[in-house]
C-alpha cells in the first residue's frame, strides 16, 4: 500500500507545483507590508480537487483488485488440487485393508468399474509421494477406485499430500470407517497388520474408531483365524462379529484347521461368493468338532400315568439288559418294601397269565 500512497503524493505535489508557479511573485522582504509582525494564521489544508479525488479512488480500487488477485493466487498455490495420475505409478498402502482382490467375485466392484467407465471418477483418491521410488505414489485410501481406473484404462483422479506413516494410517482408517465399507474381518486384519508393524494400540483404536474391548475382540479373531483361510474366504460382508468369534473358537478344536484347509481347496468352495464360502467352512468346522451324539438308550417306561404328572409311580429303565425300577420321590419308602415282598406273588400271577395265553 506504500506504493499507492507514493503515487497519490506525487500527483498531489504535481498539481500543487502548477498552482504555485502560476501565482504572482511575492514582494521582497523590505517592501513587505507592516502586517508582517502580526501573527500569521497557518494555511488550511487545501481540499483536493474532484479530479484528484477521482484519481485517488481509482488507484485505490486498482490496488485492492491487485491485492485480491495476489491472495487468490496464493490460495490456489497452497490448496490441494485434484490431479490425474497414471495408475501404473500408484501403489497400494504399506498396510493392507482389503481382502477382495478377486474382483470377479465382488459385484459392487464391478458396478464401480462400470460407473467410472460411463461417468468418470467422481471422488478422488488420496496419495502421497512414494517414500522410496521417485515419481511414484502410495495410496492412503481409494484402493478400489484405483483398481477400477486400472481396469477401465483411465488416469486416476488423486489428491497428492505429503504424509508421514502415522498420518497415512490415520487417513486410511478414518476414510474406511466413515464410508462403512470394510467388513468385520477386514477391519480385524487391518488392526492386526497395524499392530504387527509397530503402531501403538491407541493409534490403531483412533484410526478404526474402536474402544479397548472392541480392539481386543478384533485382535483375538485375527490371531485365531489363519491368514490363508481368511484370504480364501474373502471379506464376507454379511458375516458379522458373533459368527466370526464362533468361527475362531471352532478353529481351536482338534484338527479343525486341517478341515478348514481341506474345504477351501474344493471346487464348489471356489465357485461360491465370499459369504457362501464362509458358510461352507463354518459348517465343515461344526461337523468336524461337535461330538457325535451317542446312540439313545431304550426309552424308559413310565409306570402309572404320564411321567410329567405328579401322580407317576415309578420309571422303568433298560440298561444293558437289566431292568431298573425307580420309584418317584413322592412314593413312601414303605411302599417299595411292600412291593419287594410281593414280588414272588406277582411273578406267579405273571407266569399264570402267560400259560393262559
Amino acid at each position: 500500500m506504500m506504493a499507492d500512497k507514493n503515487r497519490r503524493d506525487q500527483l498531489k505535489a504535481l498539481f500543487e507545483t502548477v498552482e504555485t508557479n502560476s501565482a504572482p511573485e511575492q514582494q521582497p522582504a523590505e517592501l513587505a507590508p507592516t502586517r508582517q509582525s502580526a501573527s500569521v494564521e497557518p494555511l488550511k489544508p487545501r481540499a483536493a480537487s474532484g479530479a484528484i479525488k477521482a484519481m485517488g479512488l481509482s488507484l485505490g480500487g486498482i490496488s485492492k483488485e491487485i491485492e485480491d488477485a495476489r491472495r487468490l493466487k496464493e490460495s490456489f498455490e497452497g490448496s490441494e488440487r485434484v490431479v490425474e495420475l497414471d495408475p501404473a505409478l500408484v501403489e497400494s498402502s504399506f498396510i493392507e485393508d482389503r481382502l477382495s482382490h478377486d474382483s470377479g467375485s465382488d459385484d459392487s466392484f464391478e458396478e464401480l468399474v462400470e460407473s467410472i467407465r460411463q461417468n468418470g471418477q467422481q471422488v478422488p483418491i488420496l496419495v502421497r509421494p512414494h517414500p522410496e521410488k521417485q515419481g511414484h505414489y502410495q495410496t492412503a485410501y481409494g484402493h478400489r477406485r484405483l483398481r477400477a481406473a486400472r481396469r477401465v484404462g483411465k488416469p486416476v483422479q488423486a489428491i497428492v499430500r505429503n504424509l508421514t506413516d502415522v498420518q497415512l494410517v490415520l487417513a486410511q482408517g478414518k476414510e474406511n470407517t466413515e464410508r462403512r465399507d470394510l467388513s468385520f474381518i477386514e477391519r480385524a486384519f487391518f488392526a492386526r497388520n497395524l499392530v504387527e508393524r509397530g503402531f501403538e494400540r491407541g493409534l490403531v483404536q483412533d484410526a478404526l474408531s474402536l474402544d479397548k474391548a472392541e480392539m481386543t475382540r478384533f485382535l483375538q479373531v485375527a490371531a485365531a483365524v489363519p491368514a490363508l483361510v481368511v484370504r480364501a474366504i474373502g471379506p464376507a460382508p454379511k458375516i458379522g462379529r458373533p459368527r466370526w468369534v464362533r468361527f475362531a473358537e471352532l478353529l481351536k478344536s482338534g484338527d479343525a484347521q486341517a478341515a478348514a484347509l481341506n474345504e477351501i481347496a474344493l471346487e464348489p468352495f471356489s465357485a461360491a461368493d465370499s459369504n457362501a464360502r464362509f458358510n461352507r467352512v463354518f459348517e465343515r468346522l461344526l461337523k468336524n468338532v461337535e461330538p457325535v451324539a451317542p446312540a439313545p438308550r431304550n426309552t424308559p417306561s413310565v409306570v402309572g400315568t404320564k411321567s410329567s404328572s405328579p401322580s407317576a409311580i415309578a420309571q422303568l429303565n433298560s440298561d444293558r439288559g437289566r431292568q431298573v425300577l425307580t420309584f418317584a420321590d413322592h412314593i413312601p419308602q414303605d411302599f417299595a418294601v411292600f412291593v419287594t415282598g410281593e414280588l414272588e406273588t406277582l411273578l406267579a400271577r405273571y407266569n399264570s397269565r402267560s400259560r393262559d395265553k
